[in-house]
């Protein structure tokens, strides 16, 4: 009877002869994978050198006029007042008190976006009160 006869009936096969076979089998598995790996790795990184375009920088403009400093007190100030005037519109739009209301955070919407995006948008601010 030979070894792989031996191996499918499990009769006349010692047991270092079985994990012979075991381990080259083991080793033989894991060499196809990694190697299959290592092609992959390969491929993937010629697609980068092939389809990958770097964006090219572009010139910065010649800044004529300085840019004034920003002033961090002025600015908080009216944003404190920011935040009362839409508290407020908010109370009055809900008929009830401002202590009732906690403003977590204010963000503004960009006015560029898309008339259905208004909307959903409206919609879920809606459905929370």
């Amino acid at each position: 009877m030979n070894l792989d006869q031996a191996l499918i009936s499990g009769h006349g096969i010692t047991l270092p002869q079985a994990f012979s076979t075991g381990g080259e089998t083991a080793v033989i598995g894991m060499g196809i994978v990694f190697s299959v790996l290592i092609i992959l790795m390969i491929v993937l990184n010629l697609f980068k050198v092939i389809f990958y375009r770097e964006k090219k920088a572009e010139p910065a403009a010649a800044v004529t006029e300085p840019i004034p400093a920003v002033q961090p007190a002025a600015e908080e100030e009216n944003e404190e007042e920011l935040i009362a005037v839409i508290t407020a519109a908010i109370a009055a739009s809900l008929n009830t008190s401002t202590y009732n209301l906690n403003i977590k955070s204010i963000r503004r919407v960009s006015p560029g976006r898309p008339a259905w995006n208004r909307a959903g948008l409206n919609e879920t601010i809606n459905n929370r009160f």
